[in-house]
This record gives structure tokens, sequence and C-alpha cells, in this order.
């Protein structure tokens, strides 16, 4: 096995989730970016700090995502944080990606090794530098091709959240805020919402945690999520960005489109819901 450092995490979900090869990835991205592009309604009037994005299967969520990466300008961060959650492995507290570099059939993403020092300098004990979570976890490697074709060039702090317990999401979304003054790093919550609801439930649900993002309210959205009042599964890392923006203060959060599966499927008995956002 490579030295950890030089270690570069293969795609995972290439060919699931999305096209495993180069061409037909760009021309997914491209063909959902432009549609996502001419429906925009409403803009941010100011530089854009987070995104929310969804991480299904391209040809379910892949429309949403594309809402918010829309917006984004070739080079226009220099460094983009990933909040994960971790479907298929439980750990207590969140691990950063110890390799090298994520790839994705677009090419190698260099992690940002300054960003993951300083990270690991300023978050608490609950934080981990492993492998852990990272090894086949959709949910973060589904953004990569989004960013790449939009970006360009950039580097990544890949964080996964093996637990999403409130004082973890205080203490991460504290953690990004030290680490994002300067207006070169973006930050990208990655969250489905309601899971397997019939689609008038699920709307329900989703317009809960649609209405505390709107309203940039962090301590809300950990409520209503434990209380069961709304459903994300991302719900950790889209209260950490919340949390990271109110520390920095000014912002608001505009909702570009929310939808479920059943509006992509026809289905409409069990539905998974999904939203784009950005904070700016």
């Amino acid at each position: 096995m490579p030295r950890e450092i030089e270690y570069v995490r293969p795609p995972s979900v290439a060919g699931l989730f999305y096209p495993a090869d180069k061409n037909g990835l760009e021309s997914t991205c491209r063909r959902l970016l432009e549609e996502a592009r001419s429906d925009l309604k409403a803009e941010p009037s100011r530089g854009i700090y987070g995104i929310i994005a969804p991480h299904a299967g391209y040809q379910y969520s892949g429309y949403t995502a594309a809402h918010g990466y829309s917006l984004l300008q070739p080079n226009e961060f220099e460094s983009v944080i990933i909040v994960s959650p971790s479907h298929r492995e439980y750990f207590d507290g969140i691990s950063v990606f110890s390799g090298k570099s994520y790839a994705t059939p677009i090419g190698e993403v260099e992690v940002d090794h300054r960003l993951r020092e300083l990270f690991m300098e300023t978050a608490g004990e609950w934080v981990i530098e492993s492998r852990a979570g990272h090894k086949a976890e959709h949910a973060l490697e589904v953004q990569l091709p989004f960013l790449q074709l939009c970006l360009g060039s950039f580097k990544l702090l890949p964080i996964v959240m093996g637990d999403q317990k409130r004082k973890y999401c205080e203490s991460l979304g504290k953690a990004i805020a030290d680490l994002t003054g300067k207006g070169d790093t973006l930050v990208v919550a990655s969250s489905d919402l309601s899971h397997y609801y019939d689609y008038d439930t699920a709307n329900a649900l989703d317009s809960v945690c649609t209405a505390d993002v709107s309203a940039l309210d962090p301590d809300k959205l950990m409520e209503d999520l434990e209380s069961r009042r709304c459903e994300a599964c991302g719900g950790g890392p889209i209260s950490a960005l919340l949390f990271a923006a109110r520390a920095r203060g000014g912002m608001e959060a505009n909702i570009l489109y929310h939808c479920n599966s059943g509006d992509t499927t026809g289905d409409k008995s069990g539905v998974v819901g999904y939203l784009s956002a950005v904070i700016a």
C-alpha cells in the first residue's frame, strides 16, 4: 500500500452515480449546468460563501445540484471545503482525508495540505486525519465533477462527518469560519433531504428544512432535525455551513431549487428530497 500522504482515492461510484468515462461525464455535467443556468430565477447579489447540494445519482439530483454550481466562475476559488455525511461507515467524530488527492474520470483533485494542517491545528480532538469515511462514500465524490468543470484548477479539503451530533456541527462550523476569511475558499455542504415518504409528505418535511436554511438558522435546523420535524442525511454538514456563515456575519441564504425524485422519475410513492442553495 502506498504511503498515506501519496494515496490517491480512486472513483468509487463512477458508472453508478455518474458516467464513468471522461467525455460522457463532462458532457452530462455541461448539459445539466446549461439547463440549470437557463432556469435560474434569481442570483445572489454578492460573492458566494457556500453551496448546499444534493448527492444522489445525476439522473435524479444532478439538475438540482447544477443550480448552485452554475453560478461559479473559473478560478473563482483557490480551495474548496466539502463536508459530507458518512453513509457506509460510522465513527465518532469527523474525518479529514489523509491522502494526496481524490480522483474522478476528469482527473485528480489535489488535497490542500496547507489548509488541512491549519484545520487540524484549530479543530478539536473530535477530528481525525484518516481515510475513515472516505473509502466508498459517494456524497463527497459526486460534487467533484461539477467543481472540476466550473472552477477548473482548485485544491480540496475533504471532510466526512461520522457523527452529526450538535456539538460537532457547532465546532466544525467555527473551525471552517476560522479558515475562510479571505474569500478564496468555497464551502460545500452535501446533503439530500427526506427519504422514502410519499410526495406530499416529503414536500411538507422538506419545507421545514428549506425554511431553516432560508433563515440562516442552524440552531432551529438542529432542533427540527433532532425532533424529526424534518430530515436531511447531511443535516450536520448543512448546519456546520450555517454555523460558519453566522460566525462570519453579514450573509444571507438563497434557495435556488427544490424538488424530489418524484419530479424526475414520476414515481411519487416513495421519494427523496433535493435542495440547491447558496450562502452569500
